[in-house]
């Protein structure tokens, strides 16, 4: 433990947690909508075993739906203005229970930011309340120097700020009544870490407070370990798991050797319930993020081990089928699902329906058949799906809808167009094992919302590119359909390709909109930007708002040959460049503000180039360089000298 740092000498008396004594808690809710995730009404179910008062604060809006899930565990909601962050909203939590906190021995202040309980709470009560302390944490933070949000001093030791425990000799002192009386403003995250988060624990140490940290820093490397070492902390009985781990974004991850999957196993491992996490993460991170982060990827065997056919779903393929000569190509591909299913054909041309008909009649079928002729081909695939079957996709008579329609891709180069269509067909439904296998992953997780293939690349400039021109009218057909989960900056989450499995009713935001045929627009209006474009990009983000998530799946043939074309390109490209993948991404970005480039940027790009052997010198000189601008500017702060050299 970290007591060493917190409690200075001499310390003022403290005493454990008394037998049958009296804890509040002031617990703090952000969200956007207004409304109060599943996960958070487990945590506090939880904690009022050991909570005598339960005190909600919800900073900014709070729905009628939000209040109903909040009401059978509080004792107390206080809704505010979302201003001050949590660090405010504690301030308002304790002013709301004014002097009635003499009442209580120990006051914890939580926000909403960490899932749990995924350990037991019994036993880290158990060992805090047999301490004699003034106040405890649930996790630490080690001293840095400089000051990362100032740059100048340091940041200090301190307990992490989303769950800390004041006893009752602390709670009733002077000083603790001064420090909330007198609480600054803090109008950014920086703020509320340098005014707070960062000075508590320091505060109190110095004014003799004796304080402890529960699950200290495993490391004495200067990383947040709550985040970082999140599946340490809860393998060595950490109750609380940070939610960040599931947002950060991956390439800081993937530079620090951290994965989240192994961290979502560990949690589900000691009996946490996924869906509470992935439901909430649907909703709030961004699916290409959340995709990384959560590696929600699977590469599916050959031979299916997982489907079970007692339990078989109700299946319906809506096929658009324009080029009606690939029609037994596509039934072929139907056919490959387990079970029965039904099928609806849509099709722009009667002639080419009755063709597409004939066809059907002379095959063997599992289920019922309807072949639609829609009123117009403006929208292709996407205005047939979402107009021709509306119907369909929002009576509720299906589990699980599998999108297709005949792909040519005439207008790309003969190798990408039969390599983009291989790389859907192939990943979708390329055997009847195959099939059985992502039935079963829809079977097996009820919050599973969409699966499909991966970003195609191989042939197309998708890598980094992939909202093309369409991300603007995205954004704003996002605030049309009432969607608010975060949006990607680099690429979406998208079938590219627009063919899928999915449940319908994740599909529900966007079946309910009435489309018409005139909004997609002729052939002309097929493009980048058009209504059809945007659409494609869609699914996940609008099954996101209602809670599913969605898992891109690839055989382990397509798989193999995508891995190591990526592989390949990114050791290309990284060898033009020092450092790892998350540097090289910052120093591009630098590179592409011409404000932002620097000597040292140019330098290391021609050192890579032409001049390795230079680059342990160069790292050297410009290391040396930049302590001497810091030190200049110090003294220059300081008002110790004048201009100096320019560095």
């Amino acid at each position: 433990m970290k007591t060493a740092e917190l409690i200075p000498s001499p310390a003022r008396d403290a005493a454990p947690f008394p037998d049958g004594g009296r804890r509040l808690l002031v617990y703090v809710i952000y969200d956007t909508r207004g409304d109060v995730e599943d996960y958070i009404p487990y945590a506090l179910l939880h904690l009022r075993e050991r909570c005598e008062r339960i005190v909600v604060v919800v900073n900014g809006l709070l729905t009628d739906r939000g209040r109903t899930v909040l009401e059978p565990v509080a004792d107390q909601i206080v809704v505010r203005e979302n201003r001050g962050y949590d660090i405010w909203g504690y301030k308002a939590g304790l002013e709301a229970v004014g002097e009635t906190i003499a009442e209580y021995d120990e006051v914890i202040l939580a926000n909403d930011t960490w899932f749990g309980p995924v350990r037991p709470f019994g036993p880290l009560f158990d060992r805090m309340d047999a301490r004699p302390l003034h106040f405890w944490g649930m996790t630490d933070h080690v001293r840095v120097e400089p000051h990362p949000f100032t740059n100048e001093g340091y940041l200090p030791y301190h307990l992490q700020s989303y769950w800390l425990a004041a006893r009752r000799d602390l709670f009733l002192s002077a000083e603790w009544i001064s420090y909330w009386r007198d609480l600054p403003e803090m109008n950014t995250y920086a703020d509320a870490v340098v005014k707070h988060e960062g000075v508590f624990t320091e505060r109190f140490t110095e004014h003799g407070f004796v304080g402890e940290v529960a699950f200290p820093t495993l490391t004495d490397r200067v990383e947040n370990h709550a985040v970082l070492y999140a599946e340490q902390l809860i393998d060595a009985g950490c109750p609380t798991l940070k939610r960040r781990p599931f947002f950060q974004w991956p390439p800081y991850l993937d530079h620090l050797g951290v994965v989240p999957k192994w961290t979502l196993d560990a949690a589900v491992r000691h009996g946490y319930p996924a869906p509470l996490i992935m439901t909430d993460l649907a909703r709030n991170v961004a699916p290409h993020t959340l995709n990384a982060d959560a590696a929600l990827m699977s590469v599916l065997p050959s031979q299916d081990l997982s489907y079970d056919p007692s339990r078989p779903l109700r299946t319906v393929v809506i096929a658009h089928i324009f080029y009606d000569e690939m029609t037994d190509e596509m039934l072929d591909l139907a056919d490959r699902l387990p079970g029965e299913y039904d099928l609806i054909v849509t099709v722009p041309d009667p002639k080419k329906g009755e063709r597409i008909a004939a066809t059907i009649g002379r095959r063997a079928r599992r289920g019922a058949v309807d072949v639609r002729v829609v009123e117009s081909n403006n929208g292709r695939d996407q205005s047939a799906f979402l107009i021709g079957c509306r119907d369909v996709l929002l009576e509720g008579d299906y589990d699980l809808v599998v999108k297709l329609h005949s792909k040519k891709t005439p207008q790309d180069a003969a190798n990408a167009g039969r390599g983009f269509k291989r790389q859907q067909f192939e990943n979708l439904l390329p055997s009847e094992q195959y099939a059985a296998s992502v039935v079963a992953l829809f079977q097996q997780d009820a919050g599973l919302g969409l699966a499909y293939p991966p970003m195609v690349h191989i042939g197309y400039g998708t890598i980094g590119h992939a909202w093309w021109a369409n991300k603007l009218a995205f954004v704003e057909m996002t605030g049309r359909l009432g969607i608010r989960v975060p949006i990607d900056d680099t690429s979406p989450l998208a079938p590219y390709g627009s063919m899928y499995f999915a449940r319908p009713a994740a599909l529900r935001l966007l079946a309910e909109h009435r489309w018409s045929y005139d909004e997609f627009g002729g052939t002309d209006a097929y493009r980048d930007g058009g209504l059809a474009h945007v659409l494609e990009r869609m699914p996940s983000y609008a099954a996101g708002e209602l809670g599913y998530h969605t898992r891109t799946i690839a055989n382990a043939d397509y798989f193999a040959s995508s891995y190591t074309a990526l592989d390949y390109n990114l050791d290309q490209m990284s060898s033009t460049m020092p450092e790892t993948t998350m540097h090289q991404i910052d120093f591009l970005r630098r590179l592409g503000d011409l404000r932002a480039g620097t000597l040292e940027d140019f330098a290391y790009v021609f050192a890579r180039l032409r001049r390795p052997h230079w680059e342990p010198r160069l790292r050297t000189l410009f290391g040396r360089a930049r302590s001497l601008r810091g030190r200049a500017r110090r003294v220059l702060r300081r008002g110790g000298g004048g201009a100096g050299p320019r560095i």
